[in-house]
């Protein structure tokens, strides 16, 4: 039995985990909710550096030309987060100031900045691997906050989140067995941690009169998976983890080789690391020194 969404919402705030921020899909996060988020974190950490990757880390923010490059608005226009600032060719700033005063529409007086919001963590790692790669490829370790413009209720549904990835680069059949190696590894340290836990193959919400034709290829293919855990519904259970195979579409899109001048492929694991911990408290409880010693000691809490 899972909590209903509203229900579950207002027990995070209640219990000291969340704080509410106006905005659906927009949460404050109190010590006791980010103790698990690094709990769980070190875990994959740990993980990324005993296979060796590298860690970098990038703003939140994403250079507009990655986006078009990539074909994201293609794919997802409805989820873009694109920025905009004043400009004073655009405007008079008293009548700026004038128009938020009365509450209505200021955005006329703004202009798009080369800037989006970050979708996905791994995305602005790519642009800076355009080259040949070095025999064997690269191992990538990141995290960062991402946004998604998809507002709901349901508190592991949020446009603002983080997500820590790990990112292999590299030959088609070293690339693909890392991803699947990845969601067969993640599946059981999630089941460790007293999670019920699924991994199912997947698609993406793609776009638009195309967008059937590329999810029914993304599941043909085997092209990614998700580890799906009951949290606000039994019968649609969320997806907390996800292992995407891109074949060489990022690889042509910023010019990728590996070391013998083929197109790279890529893939990405990524872990949303607040649907994991709203995961555990919904299994184990809202007090968390009641929760099973395993996890508690497996998350250093």
């Amino acid at each position: 039995m899972t909590t209903p969404r509203n229900t579950l919402t207002q027990a995070l705030v209640e219990h000291g985990f969340c704080l509410p921020a106006g905005v659906p899909g927009v949460q404050g996060r109190t010590e006791r909710f980010e103790s698990i988020v690094a709990g769980f974190d070190s875990l994959i950490v740990e993980i990324a550096r005993e296979s060796g990757a590298e860690r970098v880390a990038f703003p939140p923010v994403l250079d507009r030309e990655v986006i078009r490059r990539t074909g994201y608005m293609a794919s997802f226009p409805e989820l873009c987060g694109s920025i905009h600032h004043y400009r004073q060719n655009r405007g008079r700033h008293i009548d700026l100031i004038d128009r938020i005063d009365q509450g209505g529409d200021w955005s006329e007086y703004l202009e798009q900045a080369p800037l989006t919001l970050c979708p996905a963590a791994c995305y602005p790692l790519y642009p800076t691997l355009t080259g040949r790669l070095p025999e064997g490829g690269r191992l990538f370790d990141l995290t960062s906050y991402v946004f998604r413009a998809e507002p709901s209720e349901d508190p592991a549904r949020l446009q603002a989140f983080r997500m820590r990835e790990n990112v292999r680069i590299g030959r088609p059949s070293i690339v693909r067995d890392w991803r699947n190696a990845w969601s067969q590894h993640a599946h059981s340290l999630l089941c460790e941690l007293g999670l019920d836990a699924s991994l199912a193959v997947a698609s993406d919400p793609f776009f638009g009169r195309g967008g059937k034709l590329l999810s029914q290829n993304q599941l043909a293919e085997e092209l990614k998976f998700e580890i799906l855990v009951p949290i606000t519904s039994t019968e649609e259970p969320t997806a907390v983890a996800s292992f995407n195979y891109h074949e060489d579409r990022f690889a042509r899109a910023f010019a990728i080789e590996t070391a013998d001048e083929a197109p790279a492929h890529t893939a990405c694991m990524g872990f949303g690391l607040e649907r994991v911990v709203l995961a555990l408290i919904e299994s184990h409880g809202m007090t968390v020194s009641a929760w099973p010693a395993s996890v508690r000691s497996k998350l250093s809490l």
